[in-house]
């Protein structure tokens, strides 16, 4: 049992969770106001019970005086007939009257109209003795009622103490029929009070499906169709035939959409077209170029950066470049662009020498690439120097003047020392070894020659 409850209240939630905040005030304010009307109903049910017993009351009381006003003195006189003749003619010119008993002070009945139905001998006798009630005053003068429900309603029994000369005779028991208007009034009320409650709740039941149609789905449509030109479908469209304003809405709406297609349109060729312009630039250039996002992806390569890193037959674009690169470029640049990609820096320059696919020296430059607002890094540049010929070139020059500065060290010297040794020894020197130094001189002066027109 506690789990089929569960499995209730589990349900009932899961169905109460489905509903959309406006579809949840809705039933709750159409329950305030069912129980509002169902209780001003039920308010005015009981208050027009209430009269009809209030007035079924006092009618009793007043037609058992009357009626035993007028039996007492034959009773006191024990003209029974003349009692019974007068219960009988004034019972058949009254259906006010259920039953009317007569009973001594002893509660015995003597006479009754009409005494042998069922309803009357099982409700108010027990072998044929009246049932009083047990508040009953007994001889008191004041006439007492009570009612009880009987399948046709409610009965008002009045029990009338039959009292001549203050000599308590017996009692005089009346029911007397509810009232019909009454009745009739009280079951019309409520007929009425479910008919308000069930009305109320149809007629939101009505505005809900009617707003769902005319208003709620178009409303719906429309919220898809937003969602869908925000996410860049502008070939939606609504197709709902109808009038007045929201007709207006959703027709401004597919104009809206057809003007943002072909302005997408235009926007794609020409993106397109500067595209090829950008990519015909890239592809002339002599130095090889890559462009990569945040995320290291490759967006654009141009065939030199292709040749250089033997990317020839790999489609790199939309790949991780570290992936790709050489060992040796890898491990120089990774850190460089992470750290340029967090901010950090904006440029840097590396001169790597690398094997594969040729070996060759290469410089490369690192340069972050900022936004309209220059506010934000949207990617990063690579571009790629072979300089492999430049080096190969210092590394001749460097050879070169080495070569050479040797070759003119030795006439120079050999040039100062004779030249020198004749300065300062000339006197001192025969003159056949003059003449060999100056021709020594002589000798080296050409030999230096030869050298510089080499």
């Amino acid at each position: 049992m506690l789990n089929l409850l569960k499995t209730i209240r589990h349900a009932i939630a899961s169905w109460w969770s489905e509903f959309t905040l406006q579809t949840k005030l809705l039933a709750v304010a159409t329950m305030v106001v069912s129980l509002v009307m169902s209780g001003l109903t039920f308010w005015a049910v009981n208050t027009i019970q209430q009269d009809a017993r209030i007035n079924d009351t006092r009618f009793g009381r007043d037609l058992g005086l009357l009626l035993a006003a007028n039996v007492a003195p034959l009773i006191a006189d024990n003209n029974l007939t003349e009692v019974a003749q007068f219960s009988q003619r004034f019972y058949s010119s009254t259906s006010s009257v259920r039953y009317m008993l007569y009973a001594d002070e002893n509660g015995e009945i003597f006479f009754g109209i009409p005494f042998w139905e069922a309803e009357v001998e099982n409700s108010l006798t027990i072998k044929r003795r009246i049932q009083l009630p047990e508040d009953y005053p007994g001889d008191g003068e004041k006439p007492m009622v009570r009612q009880h429900m009987t399948p046709d309603g409610t009965v008002t029994d009045v029990f009338i103490p039959l009292i001549v000369n203050k000599k308590y005779l017996g009692v005089l028991a009346i029911g007397i029929n509810p009232n019909q208007t009454a009745v009739i009034s009280t079951n019309f009320t409520r007929d009425v009070t479910i008919a308000v409650f069930i009305t109320i709740w149809v007629m939101v039941i009505l505005a809900g499906v009617i707003n769902a149609l005319t208003i709620t789905k178009p409303i719906k449509e429309l919220l898809v169709g937003v969602k869908q030109i925000a996410t860049g479908n502008f070939k939606q469209r609504i197709d709902l035939p109808l009038g007045g304003e929201l007709g207006e809405l959703i027709l401004s709406f597919n104009e809206m959409g057809e003007r943002l297609e072909r302005y997408e349109e235009q926007n794609i060729e020409e993106l397109t077209a500067e595209k090829a312009k950008l990519e015909t630039l890239v592809s002339t250039i002599a130095d090889g170029a890559v462009l990569i996002d945040n995320n290291m992806q490759v967006i654009l390569v141009n065939p030199t950066a292709e040749r250089i890193f033997g990317w020839e037959a790999a489609n790199v674009v939309g790949c991780n470049v570290l992936h790709h690169l050489p060992a040796s470029v890898q491990i120089e640049i990774t850190r460089p662009l992470y750290e340029m990609a967090a901010g950090e820096c904006e440029s840097a320059e590396f001169r790597i020498f690398i094997n594969q696919p040729t070996p060759r020296t290469i410089r490369i430059l690192l340069t972050t690439v900022l936004n309209l607002q220059r506010e934000s890094i949207k990617g990063i540049a690579i571009t790629i120097q072979d300089i492999t010929r430049e080096v190969e070139l210092n590394d001749a020059k460097s050879q070169f003047i080495s070569n050479v500065s040797h070759e003119l060290r030795t006439p120079l010297f050999n040039i100062k020392t004779y030249i020198e040794t004749l300065h300062d020894y000339g006197e001192d020197l025969a003159l056949q070894e003059r003449q060999e130094f100056l021709q020594t001189v002589n000798h080296e002066t050409d030999r230096l020659t030869r050298l510089v027109n080499d």
